[in-house]
Formats: structure tokens, sequence, C-alpha cells
């Protein structure tokens, strides 16, 4: 069975205390810390760039998971892997050579992941799939965090867990939007093996116990079938 990893994203973190907020999920078991780079273009908002990510490289050991939901991701890739990302995900949507990207980023040393949105439907990952790393499935619009989880997504997830397993290649199954103890069984058993959760962690009181919580909430799940 493929381990559960669990990337809180710092969007939903209280950012007057990064640090400490970085070293509660770290201590709580997170396996990744998830980085969600918005530019106002691609998407409504507009987050932080390479300056914040290189702070919070000091910040942890942990490998940085960098979702980029950027227009002209291709100028921006060196800046982030140079402030220290470990993995850097693109958007299928945002890129119009998408395999050149996906290279680029593998040529720099990380890891290169591809996303897709609510409305994107799998069969567009089938060419690139042997390119990149990780999947990750849009459960909400991108944009925003805190936003309602979309059920007719579980389906595209089970494709793509599909086409990892036929590929034979180890492709990670991302989702973020909307996971928290409720969703987090759902979208696991579909196939999904990493979980996104921002406001679900960050917004808690206790930060260990959120992460903790996630997973138990999967186990539960499992022992009552």
């Amino acid at each position: 069975m493929t381990k559960l990893y669990i990337a809180p994203s710092v969007l939903a973190a209280d950012f007057s205390i990064l640090g400490e907020q970085v070293s509660l999920a770290e201590e709580g078991g997170a396996d990744w810390i998830h980085l969600d780079i918005m530019d106002g273009r691609f998407v409504p908002n507009i987050t932080f760039g390479p300056m914040v990510v290189s702070a919070i490289r000091k910040m942890t050991k942990l490998p940085l998971d960098t979702h980029l939901m950027i227009v002209d991701a291709d100028k921006h890739i060196e800046a982030f892997r140079e402030a220290g990302s470990d993995r850097i995900t693109v958007h299928q949507e945002a890129c119009l050579h998408l395999q050149r990207t996906v290279a680029r980023i593998r040529e720099l040393g990380a890891k290169p992941g591809v996303a897709i949105n609510p409305a994107t439907p799998s069969s567009t990952l089938t060419e690139i799939l042997s390119d990149i790393d990780l999947v990750l499935v849009m459960t909400v619009n991108p944009g925003f965090g805190g936003q309602r989880f979309l059920p007719g997504t579980l389906k595209k997830m089970r494709e793509i867990k599909s086409m990892i397993k036929a590929s034979g290649r180890d492709i990670r199954l991302e989702v973020d939007g909307g996971i928290d103890s409720s969703t987090t069984p759902l979208v696991t058993a579909a196939g999904a093996d990493t979980l996104v959760a921002g406001t679900s962690v960050f917004r808690k009181p206790d930060v260990r116990r959120a992460i903790a919580e996630l997973r138990e909430s999967v186990n539960k799940k499992r022992a009552s079938r």
C-alpha cells in the first residue's frame, strides 16, 4: 500500500508566525510543505514568490512542494528551484509547450508535476504521464483557500490512478482543495496518495493534532469496511 503523504499548504498559515507554523507542521508528521504560488493572472489571487520560498527553505528540512498557478511559468522555474523548491508543479492549462516545461524542471534537478483544473479531463495527461513524477488534481477551482470540495473530481482521480498503474511508473497522485477529515477518506479511496491541506491544518487550534486527524480519518474508514 502506498504511503499517504500529507502536504500542509502555507497559504492558510499565519504569516506573522510562519516559522512557528511550519515547525508545528513538521513536528506533526507532515511529509512535504506545499507552496501555492499565484500571479493574479492565471488565477484571481496573488500570493508570494521566490523570496518567501527561500525563507521557508531555511525553516524546514521537509521537501518543498511548489505549485505554480501562473502564466509564463518557464520564466520563473529557475528562480523557484534556486529558492529551494524540490518539486515544481505547473498547470496543463497554462503551459503552451508542456513537455518542454516539464523537461526543464527535471534538468534543474527538481521533480516535475502537472496539475489539472476541475473542468480539465484526465485524457489531457496521456502524452505527458511518462515525463512526470506527480499529477495534481484540483478539487476546487484554483485561486483561493477554504473552498468547498467538488465531488465530481473523484471520477477523474480514479481514471488517473488507472493511468498511473498502467504506466508502471512511480507517480504520486496529489489532490488539493477542500481536503479535511470528511473528504480525505473519499479521495484516498479514489486513489489519491498525497493530500494538500491548508485550512484544515493551519486554521485549527492544534496544527499537529490536525495532521493526525487527517491520517486517522483514513484509518477509521478502512477499519469500518
